[in-house]
C-alpha cells in the first residue's frame, strides 16, 4: 500500500478530499466502481422482450430504481419463460427459468443459494405464471435461503379452503408481501389471515408526463377535430371492448366527431390458443354497426413514448374490464397519469382511485350507462378538465419515482446490507424557461402550466437572476445571459424614483393593488441580494449588465438603512457581501456592520440558555439570518459575528434535522420560543426553506470545514428527492419543476416560480460542491486507495 501513497503539498487538501469521499454526495462523484461490491436484488419475473403486463411493469420498476438510487444495489433479472415462449434479452437478465420444467425450479434454487452476490429476491407473482408447476414453485420458495419479497398482482377474495392454504403457504415462505391496493391488503388480512405487518401497499407505478398540447398531438396523429375515446392494452375478451362498441351508436348520434382508438395488439397467449378470433369478432361488430369511420385499431405493442402521446390526446379514457376480481390495471394507471378523464367498471383499483371526482364508474358490461356517461362528459369541458386535474393529484404518489422509493424502503427493511443513496438528477432548466416570458418570470403554475393571470413578482425574478448567475458561473452557457438580462430589467422596472422597489406586477406590466397591502421590505432585500450577486461575477458577466446592476443597487441602498425587517436586513447584508467581493467600498463595509449590529442586538435581546435565536419565533427563511451574520464576519473579520452565526445556525439545525432527514419549520404554526417539543405540526414545508438551508450549509461548510454541515447538505437535498415524511419526490424530473409544498398527507403539485427556482439554487449548490471535489481520475484512484 505504501508504494501507492500520494504526497500532497497541502495536507489540508487531502483532508478535504478524504472528507468529501466519505460524504454521500461524493459517492455520486467518485462513482460505483470505487466502492465495495454492491448487493444484488434478483427480480424473478417475466421480462421484455416478452410482451405482457408484468414484464413491462418489472422493466419500469427496474428503470425507476436505477434512476432514483446510486451506489445502493445492483438489479438483476431471472426471466420466466415456457417451452413455447422463449426470448432474447438485451439487459439485466442474469438467469432464465423455464416454468414448464419442474426440475428447473430446484436447479435455480440451488444456483441462487450459491450465488454470493445475491442479497434478496423480488418475485412478481401472477397465478398463471406458475400454474403448471405450483408444487415446484412452492418448493423453490422453501429451498431458497435468501430473503424473499413477493409481489401479488392478483388477490382473489373469498377463497375456498384449498386455495386459501396454498396462498398462506406461499406467503409463509417469504419475508414480505407487496400488493398494489388497500383492497388487496384487506383481503389478504381478512380472507387469508395474513399479518398486516407483513404486507406493504405500493400502488402500480405511473409515468410522470410533461403535458403536451392536446391539439398538437391530435394533429400529429391525424385526429384534428376529433373527440377521442381510447382504451389500450394487450387485447383479450376480458377487456370487453364490445361494451364500448355497443355504446358507440348512441354516442355518435350526439357527437358524430367521436373516434374510438383501440390501442394494442392481441395478447400473445391469446394468439397461441385462439388466434385473432377476438379481434376479428370486434371487426365484425364494427362493420355490423357501421362504425368503420369511428373506430381505429392501432394493432401494435406501442413504445412508451407513443403510448403516452396517445393518452395525452385522449378526451375520455374507457376501461371496461368485466373481471370484478382484477385487483389492478397498469393501463388504467397510465391513463390517469396523463390526465385522462376516465370512465371505468368497478374493479378494486378503480373504486379506490376514482373518488373525489377523479372519474366515473359504470356497471360491468353496461353499454347504456357508458353511452350516457360519455355524452355527459363530452358536453361538459369544465367537468372533464376538473376530473383531469383531480386525477393528476390522485396519481402523484404513484409516480414510478415514488414506487421506486417505496420498494427500496422495503429492501432496506428486509436486508441490513442495503444502504440507500439517492441519485442526483441532471440539471434541467425546462420549467424555468417555460415560466419565463419577455417580461420576466411568471409567479404561479397550474400543475406545470404557467398561469399568466398570476402575474409577476420582484421576489421570483430576483431569485431567478441569482440562479441564472450561478448557472452561468458553473457552465459558461451564454444563453443564460439573455435570462439574466431579462430578470435584471424586471428588477429595474420595479424600482421607484426614490430607490425602493414594488413587488407585484400584472400580466400587462402594471403595478397591482397588492403592493399597497403587503409589507415589501423582504422583497427589497431580495432585490439587493440579487444585484450584489450579479456584481460579484463582474469578471465573467458583461460590463453593461454589471454597470446596470451597480446603478440600481446604489439607488436602492439610499433607503436600505430604513428597513428593519430581520430577513430583509439579512438579504441586504448578503447582497453587500457579494458586491464587496469584486467591488469593495468603505460604504459597503459600513452598511454591513450597521445591519449586522442590528441583528446582533436582536439576538442579545432574545437569546437565553434554551433559545439561541434573533427573534421569539422561527418562521420562514430562517437560515438567511445566521448566513448573513457569517457573511458579515467574512466581510469584516469581526469575531462576534462569527460566534453568533455559528451558535444560532447550530441551534436552528437542531430544530429542523433528525439523524435521517430535514423537516423545516411548518408554515401552519411556526415555532415559538415557548414551544412544546411534541407539538411540531406535520406538513407546511416549502422548497424555499430547504433551499436556503442548503445555501447556508454550503457557506458554513466552507467557512468552518466541519463535516457535519456537508452531511446535512446531503440530507437536506434528499428532501427534494423523496427523503421526507411522505417518502415522495418534491422535484419533478420530467418537467424540471418543483412542487409548491409538502403537506401532512399530500403534495401541492403546482410548480410555481418560487419552488422551482429554489430547487434549482439547491441543485446548483450541489453541483458546486461536486466541482470543488473534482480531481483527475488518477488522483481519485490514489485517494481511494488511501481511504481504504
Amino acid at each position: 500500500m505504501t508504494q501507492n501513497k500520494v504526497i500532497y503539498k497541502n495536507n489540508q487538501t487531502f483532508g478535504n478530499y478524504q472528507n468529501a469521499f466519505n460524504s454521500n454526495i461524493s459517492k455520486n462523484i467518485f462513482g460505483e466502481k470505487f466502492l465495495q461490491k454492491l448487493p444484488e436484488i434478483l427480480f424473478i419475473t417475466s421480462y421484455p422482450t416478452r410482451e405482457c403486463g408484468i414484464a413491462t411493469y418489472s422493466q419500469d420498476l427496474i428503470s425507476s430504481l436505477k434512476n432514483k438510487f446510486t451506489c445502493s444495489f445492483k438489479l438483476r433479472v431471472c426471466a420466466l419463460e415456457t417451452n413455447t415462449e422463449k426470448h432474447i434479452y438485451t439487459e439485466n437478465v442474469k438467469y432464465i427459468l423455464n416454468t414448464d420444467q419442474a426440475s428447473e425450479f430446484s436447479y435455480m434454487a440451488k444456483t441462487i443459494n450459491e450465488d454470493s452476490a445475491i442479497e434478496l429476491l423480488l418475485i412478481q407473482h401472477e397465478f398463471g405464471l406458475f400454474s403448471k408447476n405450483e408444487f415446484a414453485f412452492q418448493n423453490f420458495l422453501e429451498t431458497v435461503t435468501k430473503p424473499k419479497i413477493l409481489v401479488f398482482h392478483t388477490v382473489l377474495p373469498r377463497p375456498d379452503a384449498v386455495f386459501k392454504a396454498k396462498v398462506q403457504q406461499i406467503v409463509s415462505s417469504t419475508e414480505a408481501v407487496i400488493v398494489m391496493t388497500n383492497t388487496s391488503s384487506k383481503i389478504l388480512q381478512n380472507d387469508y389471515l395474513i399479518s398486516k405487518e407483513k404486507i406493504t401497499v405500493i400502488s402500480h407505478g405511473t409515468h410522470l408526463v410533461s403535458q403536451s398540447g392536446k391539439e398538437l398531438l391530435k394533429s400529429k396523429y391525424n385526429l384534428t377535430g376529433k373527440k377521442v375515446l381510447s382504451t389500450f392494452g394487450l387485447l383479450s375478451s376480458g377487456k370487453s371492448i364490445e361494451t364500448t362498441l355497443n355504446a358507440l351508436p348512441a354516442i355518435i348520434n350526439q357527437n358524430p366527431e367521436v373516434i374510438f382508438l383501440i390501442l394494442g395488439k392481441t395478447h400473445p397467449s391469446v394468439v397461441k390458443h385462439e388466434g385473432e378470433q377476438y379481434r376479428e369478432s370486434l371487426e365484425a361488430k364494427i362493420k355490423n354497426l357501421k362504425l368503420e369511420k369511428n373506430v381505429r385499431f392501432v394493432n401494435q405493442f406501442l413504445p412508451l413514448a407513443d403510448l403516452l402521446e396517445y393518452l395525452q390526446l385522449t378526451d375520455i379514457y374507457l376501461f371496461t374490464s368485466k373481471d370484478p376480481n382484477q385487483a389492478v390495471s397498469g393501463t388504467f394507471s397510465y391513463a390517469l397519469s396523463c390526465g385522462c378523464p376516465i370512465i371505468s367498471t368497478p374493479i378494486p383499483h378503480a373504486i379506490e382511485i376514482l373518488q373525489n371526482n377523479a372519474g366515473i364508474m359504470i356497471d360491468f358490461e353496461n353499454s347504456n350507462q357508458l353511452s350516457k356517461t360519455v355524452n355527459l362528459l363530452l358536453s361538459d369541458e369544465a367537468l372533464r378538465n376538473s376530473m383531469s386535474l383531480n386525477a393528476l393529484h390522485m396519481m402523484a404518489p404513484t409516480a414510478w419515482e415514488n414506487a421506486a422509493i417505496a420498494h427500496a424502503l422495503v429492501f432496506q427493511k428486509i436486508s441490513n446490507e442495503i444502504s440507500l443513496q439517492f441519485r442526483v438528477p441532471e440539471i434541467n432548466l425546462n420549467h424555468v424557461k417555460k415560466l419565463t416570458t419577455r417580461k420576466g418570470m411568471i409567479q404561479f403554475s397550474i400543475i406545470n402550466q404557467p398561469d399568466i393571470n398570476s402575474g409577476y413578482t420582484l421576489d421570483d425574478n430576483a431569485r431567478a437572476m441569482v440562479a441564472m448567475c450561478q448557472h452561468f458561473e458553473l457552465t459558461g452557457d451564454f444563453e443564460n445571459l439573455a435570462s439574466i438580462s431579462c430578470y435584471l430589467n424586471f428588477i429595474k422596472s420595479c424600482q421607484l424614483p426614490k430607490g425602493n422597489f414594488l413587488n407585484y406586477i400584472d400580466e400587462q406590466g402594471n403595478f397591482t393593488e397588492q403592493n399597497n397591502e403587503t409589507n415589501l421590505a423582504d422583497s427589497n432585500g431580495r432585490a439587493i441580494w440579487a444585484l450584489g450577486y450579479l456584481i460579484s461575477l463582474s469578471d465573467i458577466i458583461p460590463d453593461y449588465l454589471v454597470n446596470e446592476a451597480m446603478d440600481i443597487m446604489q439607488k436602492a441602498m439610499l433607503n436600505a438603512h430604513e428597513i428593519h425587517s430581520s430577513r430583509a436586513m439579512a438579504f441586504i447584508i448578503k447582497g453587500l457581501y457579494y458586491s464587496n467581493l469584486t467591488n469593495p467600498t468603505t460604504q459597503n463595509l459600513y452598511s454591513i456592520r450597521h445591519l449586522a449590529n442590528r441583528l446582533l442586538q436582536m439576538y442579545r435581546h432574545e437569546a437565553n440558555n434554551v433559545w439561541n435565536w434573533y427573534e421569539s419565533y422561527l418562521t420562514y427563511a430562517n437560515s438567511i439570518l445566521p448566513e448573513a451574520m457569517l457573511c458579515a464576519y467574512l466581510a469584516t473579520d469581526d469575531a462576534i459575528y462569527k460566534q453568533v452565526a455559528k451558535s444560532t445556525f447550530d441551534f436552528l439545525l437542531d430544530k429542523i434535522f433528525t439523524e435521517t432527514r430535514i423537516s423545516v419549520i411548518s408554515n401552519k404554526t411556526w415555532l415559538k420560543k415557548d414551544y412544546d417539543n411534541n407539538s411540531k405540526e406535520i406538513g407546511g414545508e416549502q422548497a424555499i426553506d430547504v433551499a436556503y438551508t442548503i445555501l447556508a450549509l454550503n457557506k458554513f461548510y466552507k467557512a468552518f470545514n466541519d463535516e457535519k454541515y456537508m452531511q446535512k447538505i446531503d440530507l437536506a437535498f434528499n428532501w427534494f428527492l423523496g427523503n421526507n415524511h411522505l417518502n415522495q419526490i418534491i422535484y419533478n424530473p420530467c418537467t424540471g419543476g418543483c412542487y409548491d409544498g409538502l403537506e401532512d398527507v399530500y403534495l401541492n403539485l403546482n410548480q410555481g416560480a418560487e419552488s422551482t427556482v429554489s430547487y434549482l439554487m439547491a441543485r446548483l449548490a450541489i453541483e458546486r460542491l461536486k466541482l470543488s471535489s473534482k480531481i483527475s481520475l488518477d488522483i481519485k484512484k490514489e485517494v481511494y486507495e488511501l481511504a481504504i
